[in-house]
């Protein structure tokens, strides 16, 4: 591990510490959850990230490969999508993979103040599910479009509808869980 990586969380927790004696909540709230943030997002790589596109593109090669669409090498995260007499390869890397959506996920439901640590722990995999299907439903989209459309219509499929699609699915889930709340006793 990095000397300053390590000087950094020693500075993040002696920060939280003093916003706890403060009773700073929202404070505590903010640095904790950002600090988690880089914490989680700096100890994935490499591992998380390549369980991750492991993980995604199993299961996106399960969807579009009987389908004949794609062609998906799991062990490389790398995808060969056809269209007609043309095709196109996609790589499945750290972005596409869902490691910072669940990270940024982790990172908040951590400081969050309104859950018990059981709960949070049902909540965190439940996160880690849900934002996972989000990206195989998200890269299987893209694939469709591309695949029926040509792959002219990659920046299309890739950048605009399936980013939207992709966060309106992980938009509805943190509303669920911050705003609505998922274990409320009303």
């Amino acid at each position: 591990m990095n000397i300053l990586f390590l000087l950094a969380i020693v500075i993040w927790l002696y920060a939280l510490s003093v916003l706890k004696r403060a009773e700073l909540p929202a404070i505590y709230f903010i640095v904790g959850s950002i600090g988690f943030f880089f914490t989680l997002f700096f100890l994935s790589n490499p591992y998380l990230i390549w369980l991750m596109v492991r993980a995604v593109s199993s299961v996106l090669a399960l969807i579009v490969q009987p389908l004949h669409m794609a062609t998906v090498y799991s062990d490389y995260g790398l995808v060969m999508v056809n269209s007609g007499l043309n095709s196109i390869s996609m790589t499945i890397d750290y972005e596409c993979s869902g490691v910072i959506e669940t990270a940024a996920f982790w990172a908040l439901l951590t400081f969050y103040p309104m859950y018990q640590a059981k709960q949070k722990i049902i909540l965190a995999l439940t996160g880690l599910i849900w934002i996972y299907f989000a990206n195989v439903v998200r890269l299987t989209l893209i694939i469709l479009i591309v695949h029926l459309f040509g792959t002219e219509y990659f920046f299309l499929a890739h950048s605009i509808i399936g980013r939207i699609i992709f966060y309106i699915l992980v938009v509805f889930f943190y509303y669920k869980v911050f705003t609505y709340g998922l274990f409320n006793k009303d």
